[in-house]
């Protein structure tokens, strides 16, 4: 499957947080973000919207509420691919720690074979495949 295909896995599974997201669909997809959000930046920036809202611009606010829901989707869906509840992302709001610890749940490999959260997404193929 290609970076492109994994990046946009999430926008398909829209607010699905069940079953599993192996570690190349949540990080293609959260590049995608970073990149959509540096774009946004840059359009607010040349449209004269960057201060519109306070500190943020329009399109960056119209990115980051639309992109809220497939993040927390696929956060909990990577989540479960380590055999954790989807949860754990309220540890997040533990500040410094919080969000530590969920980088290190979202770096480890997932369960091989099935957990109670699914079939292994890559069973069959190869991670890069």
């Amino acid at each position: 499957m290609s970076p492109i295909n994994w990046a946009m896995r999430p926008l398909k599974k829209y607010a699905d947080f069940s079953g599993r997201a192996p570690r190349a669909e949540y990080w293609w997809f959260y590049l995608l973000t970073v990149v959509a959000y540096l774009v946004g930046t840059i359009l607010d920036s040349l449209l004269g919207t960057d201060e519109a809202l306070g500190s943020s611009g329009i399109i960056t606010l119209l990115l980051v509420l639309g992109l809220l829901i497939p993040s927390l989707a696929a956060g909990a869906r990577r989540l479960h691919d380590t055999d954790r509840s989807g949860w754990w992302l309220l540890i997040a709001f533990i500040p410094l720690v919080g969000v530590i610890v969920l980088l290190v749940f979202f770096v480890l490999e997932g369960t091989k074979g099935d957990n109670r959260f699914g079939p292994d997404p890559y069973a069959g193929q190869s991670a890069y495949a």
